[in-house]
This record gives C-alpha cells, structure tokens and sequence, in this order.
C-alpha cells in the first residue's frame, strides 16, 4: 500500500490488474514508458519488432539499450517483442486479455481507456512489480518520507499521478469487457523506409 496520495493509483492498479487478468498491475505515464522500463527490467538485447508500428515503441527499446530489428508481421491490438516475453498492447484493452511476461498498455486519449495519457505494465511476477514501483518513481519508495527514504536504485519519473488514476477507475466501469482491439499493423508506416531506423537498426528477414 502507497502513501494515502497515491492509494487512487493502488486502486486503478489493482482494478486494471483484475479486469486484464494479471496479479499486478504498475501504472505509469505512458506505455512508452512501459515499454521502455520492461526492456529495461528485461535487459533485452536485440529486439525484433513488426515493421509496422509506432515509432516510440521502437525507440524505448534502443533507449533501453538495445539494437532492433524488424519483421513482416500483420497483428491487431497486441504484438510481442522477440524474443522477450514482453508485449506492446497498447492497442488493446479487454477482460482476460493478458497471457503472461509484461503486457504494456496505453490510456492515451485515442486508445480504448482514453484518461488522455498514462501506461501500465501487467504482470504475474512480484520481484518484477516491485522494481518496476521503484523504477518509475526515481527509485523511491511512496511508502517512506523522502527526508527517511534510503534510496538504492537510480530510477526514472515516470510515475501515474492520482488525477490520472481517478479519471482511468470512472472510465474503467463503463469499459465494455470485449472491447475490439482499437490499432493493428495496418494503421502505422513501413519504419524501414525511415531514414533513422535504416541508420540505426539491423534488419532482420
């Protein structure tokens, strides 16, 4: 449990977790966060994306450190980054939708759970979800005063705040449980024809 500030946070969390079926749920401000603290965790290496996606999916993993690569691959509302179990759904947002390692999802205000910004990652692992807590919030733990806080981990600000996580709960129960999936391969460019990615990225058949 978090400081009473964020105990909305807890609540959406744990509300998202259920709905999605995962044990844990870690929100933050966006799914490129997401994205990026899983590869992070992950210590992923080389990444092997559908060619067709968004940008800033692509570019948390090479800030994660790793290189990437690109497939031919059509996908609707959910894709996996090979070899990891970690999986882009920022696109979708239906009950029992999630199938294990780290889901990353989106509220951005075009998605499914449109709070207008704001990620999260589901997962079944406890040491995972709690890394993942002190990662985003500067490696700080919410459950400690800063002044008393013995800090030992170099985190990133990428924390949900409270307003975000009440405005995800009143969406939350009007979201309707098969949800379709809101994104697929069909709605993003060919980043292999981006000049950066030729730059950057080792292309993979």
């Amino acid at each position: 449990m978090s400081s009473p500030a964020f105990s909305t946070v807890d609540l959406f969390e744990s509300k998202v977790a259920e709905f999605a079926g995962a044990k844990y749920g870690i929100a933050v401000a966006s799914c490129t966060d997401a994205l990026f603290l899983s590869c992070t965790y992950a210590k992923t290496q080389h990444v092997i994306f559908p060619a067709r996606t968004y940008i800033s999916a692509v570019a948390a993993a090479i800030h994660a450190g790793a290189t990437v690569g690109f497939i031919e691959k059509d996908w609707s509302g959910t894709y996996r980054l090979l070899p990891y179990h970690i999986w882009d759904s920022a696109g979708r947002m239906c009950r029992d939708m999630y199938q294990g390692g780290l889901h990353c999802l989106s509220f951005h205000m075009r998605k499914i759970l449109p709070i207008g910004k704001g990620g999260m990652i589901l997962t079944d692992d406890a040491d995972a979800m709690r890394w993942f807590k002190l990662a985003r919030h500067d490696g700080r733990n919410v459950d400690v005063s800063f002044m008393d806080d013995d800090i030992q981990m170099i985190g990133w600000n990428c924390y949900m705040t409270p307003e975000q996580a009440g405005r995800g709960l009143q969406l939350l129960e009007g979201l309707r449980p098969d949800s379709p999936d809101r994104y697929s391969s069909k709605d993003y460019p060919d980043l292999r024809k981006m000049t950066i990615f030729k730059k950057l990225s080792k292309i993979s058949a």
